[in-house]
């Protein structure tokens, strides 16, 4: 931002303040002008001092908040006066009682929802200990009470994506990983579609911007072809529509640059490749009774002139999304041979798939009101929210970073419906089995069941539901569950209930273990001291005491362990009255139980270089093989030290969002003399001699070395081979890639990771 003079920085807080009081004008109620006016006030006063790193004075971030918060969300009075003060308790010396007395108890829970945890300072290496993870569950834990609490952080996030543009590097990363790990799904899971959207190209913008750019340009060097393209698939469909009376409006829409980005990874293709870079959109006026048997018919209009993909039509009229999304998707053949995904919807449905979760409860409320009664029937929104008031009763023990992951795993997967054997819809996230199913009818269910029938057939308890299916639960009272239940169940309430009824069981086992160590210890008339305990927890190699219990009330500890230590500790003991002297007893204690080595405070360091001789202890994460040239950043682990990773790696995103702390800002000091290994997969046409062409680029024109080379033919002529080889750095592999993709025969050249 160019820099302003005092008085041209007063004009222009100035200006964006009138501009948003222009903006929430028509929906302010008596009152609310004057509580907006005051929050501004009090923000304006506590944040004077503030800069953000761009330079420019930080009240103007709250004010872009609350911007988005009635322009872009479509939020009241309330959401903005909290928005305008959604920093004032975590930066200023405002308390939340402050903000309480002066604006009353809603607007001080929501502030107080979105205000982050104060920061310790020290960040424990431990897995389940991240601030970043306890600010997210604290967020989704409010949501559970106010919906407004999350709107506005996601509004937050995304101006603070808008102008991430200030931040260093290595900051960039780790908010732009947060950003697509937990906002993006969130908004989506709102209906935010338009914020999802730009939070995920905003993602790509920042943590790959070679890859965001490329893609930018290629469509718009495509844009006229592609509107050319538009303009004649619409051309019939729009007069049909006129003749049969309709109100509609039929458009393109191109896809965003994160979803084209996406498609060409997970189909592992080029850009040149992605056919389907727009959907055509009908957005129709009905309204009512009407809406469900209109989009039906438009449906009909457009087969009539392109021929559908049966298995690629979506009903999400009949059976709306959780997150409130109504529409009706299919895919029909185009002009050119290309398939082309068409949407068809009414105003209102359009409304609430842009808007989300605002549109959803003013459609709402106008129902409602309808001659007075409540004729709105609970969408799956509703539903949902209910479910996260469930999830945060039923994971109260749970660390911050557990619990990020159960509300990811229930709440951002989409949805599978099936039937009861009365006939009843029910609905739960993809991937979920049976014992999910049993579960979500009743605990009882769930603890005792035995397997399922889907569709009349016997399926065992890991059987996956698919859309449609109908599913009759058998139970038995002599089934339990059992700590492989948890391999494949995926929601939030069936694996509580497992863990639940495994640690009562566990307990048992616990005091079982511990009764079978006294009476050992008692037999050899020996002290269960807490220091014996501990000896015995090391010696078996437990890092707790209730496992070790635990492990020997199972019986998976035997006699013969337990007798072993045993004579171990009379011998020692029996040494020690031998050489009673503060000196024996050091050395022999050490001998056993050397002293634990103290870690490097590792999270101090500022950056790492790779190859720079020194102290740090560093390695090349096996997950996605960095090689020099690489976009990297380095991981403090646990037990290994620094862990060096690709910026695409595939826990990338997991690794920064959670221990954001923990990355450290890593770079490449020239290694003109080292060699990194690098695996490629290769596809192609079989030929006579296309082997002997590969390994003669690699090892003869490039002169690279190669490590091993497995080669394949299917049954339909296809050659695949996968090549390891050593490169210097990543233009010498984009040169190696380059030449073996221009020997004929050849498809495509990729480079593996095994995570892929």
């Amino acid at each position: 931002m160019e820099l302003l003079n005092a008085e041209e920085e007063k004009k222009l807080i100035l200006r964006e303040y009138r501009k948003l009081r222009r903006t929430i004008r028509p929906l302010l109620k008596e009152g609310d002008a004057k509580l907006i006016r005051k929050a501004f006030s009090v923000a304006q006063e506590g944040h004077k001092e503030m800069r953000r790193k761009s330079g420019e004075p930080y009240i103007l971030h709250p004010l872009a908040v609350a911007q988005i918060v009635v322009e872009e969300i479509n939020l009241g009075p309330t959401a903005v006066a909290s928005a305008l003060l959604h920093d004032v308790v975590e930066d200023t010396e405002w308390s939340l009682e402050d903000i309480e007395r002066e604006f009353g108890p809603k607007i001080a829970q929501i502030v107080d929802g979105v205000t982050k945890i104060k920061s310790s300072g020290h960040y424990d290496l431990d897995l389940g200990v991240s601030d970043q993870a306890e600010n997210f569950r604290k967020m989704i834990l409010a949501l559970s009470n106010d919906v407004r609490v999350v709107l506005i952080k996601l509004a937050d996030r995304l101006h603070n994506m808008r102008t991430l543009g200030s931040m260093e590097r290595n900051k960039q990363l780790k908010i732009a990983s947060e950003t697509i790990f937990i906002y993006a799904p969130l908004a989506h899971r709102l209906g935010l579609y338009k914020i999802k959207t730009e939070l995920e190209d905003l993602y790509l913008k920042h943590s790959r911007h070679d890859v965001y750019r490329e893609i930018a340009e290629k469509l718009q060097k495509t844009k006229a072809q592609r509107t050319k393209f538009i303009n004649e698939f619409i051309a019939p469909i729009q007069e049909a529509l006129e003749k049969a009376g309709f109100n509609a409006r039929v458009f393109g829409r191109p896809k965003s640059i994160y979803s084209i980005w996406n498609k060409m990874q997970k189909q592992n293709i080029p850009f040149e490749q992605i056919y389907d870079l727009f959907a055509i959109r009908i957005v129709v006026n009905a309204k009512g009774k009407n809406e469900k048997p209109d989009c039906w018919r438009i449906y009909s209009l457009v087969t009539d002139f392109y021929k559908p993909n049966p298995d690629r039509l979506r009903d999400w009229i009949s059976t709306p999304k959780a997150n409130g999304y109504e529409s009706l998707h299919t895919t029909v053949m185009g002009p050119e041979g290309k398939w082309v995904e068409v949407q068809i919807r009414t105003k209102r449905m359009d409304e609430i798939a842009e808007n989300g979760y605002a549109a959803h409860w003013k459609y709402k409320e106008q129902v409602t009101q309808q001659n007075g009664k409540a004729l709105y029937k609970e969408s799956g929104l509703d539903t949902w929210v209910r479910t996260l008031r469930e999830l945060r009763e039923q994971n109260k023990d749970l660390s911050a970073t557990e619990f990020i992951s159960a509300f990811r795993d229930n709440f951002f997967n989409e949805e599978v419906f099936v039937f009861t054997p009365k006939g009843d819809l029910k609905s739960l996230p993809n991937g979920a089995t049976v014992l999910d199913f049993a579960f979500d009818i009743h605990t009882e269910i769930g603890t005792h069941c035995l397997g399922a029938k889907v569709n009349q057939k016997l399926v065992p308890l890991s059987y996956k539901l698919k859309n449609g299916d109908q599913i009759e639960i058998l139970t038995s009272k002599q089934a339990k569950p059992s700590a492989d239940w948890l391999r494949f169940v995926v929601t939030t309430r069936a694996r509580s209930k497992i863990k639940e009824f495994i640690q009562s069981q566990k307990k048992e086992y616990i005091l079982k273990g511990k009764e079978i160590v006294q009476v050992k210890f008692k037999k050899a008339q020996l002290e269960l001291s807490d220091n014996t305990k501990n000896e015995l927890k090391i010696a078996l190699g437990f890092k707790d005491l209730s496992n070790m219990f635990y492990d020997i009330g199972r019986g998976y500890i035997n006699n013969k362990q337990l007798n072993k230590f045993i004579q171990w500790k009379k011998e020692r003991l029996r040494r020690l009255e031998v050489r009673n002297t503060p000196e024996a007893k050091a050395k022999i204690r050490d001998e056993v139980f050397p002293p634990k080595i103290q870690a490097n405070d590792l999270s101090k360091i500022d950056t790492l270089v790779i190859g720079e001789e020194g102290m740090l202890d560093y390695s090349l994460a096996k997950c996605c093989n960095p090689i020099p040239g690489n976009d990297v950043f380095g991981f403090i682990t646990i037990n290994e030290g620094i862990k060096v990773h690709r910026i695409d790696c595939p826990n990338a995103v997991e690794m920064m969002s959670n221990y954001g702390y923990r990355v450290i800002k890593t770079v490449w000091q020239s290694q003109k003399e080292l060699l990194f290994q690098v695996e490629l997969k290769i596809i192609g046409s079989d030929r006579i001699g296309l082997v002997r062409d590969v390994t003669q680029v690699i090892s003869s024109d490039m002169k690279v070395n190669i490590s091993s080379i497995d080669v394949g033919i299917t049954d339909e002529g296809i050659f695949e081979g996968t090549i390891k080889l050593f490169v210097r750095n990543t233009n010498h592999l984009d040169t190696l890639m380059e030449k073996i993709k221009n020997i004929e025969g050849v498809e495509n050249v990729n480079r593996f990771d095994h995570n892929d």
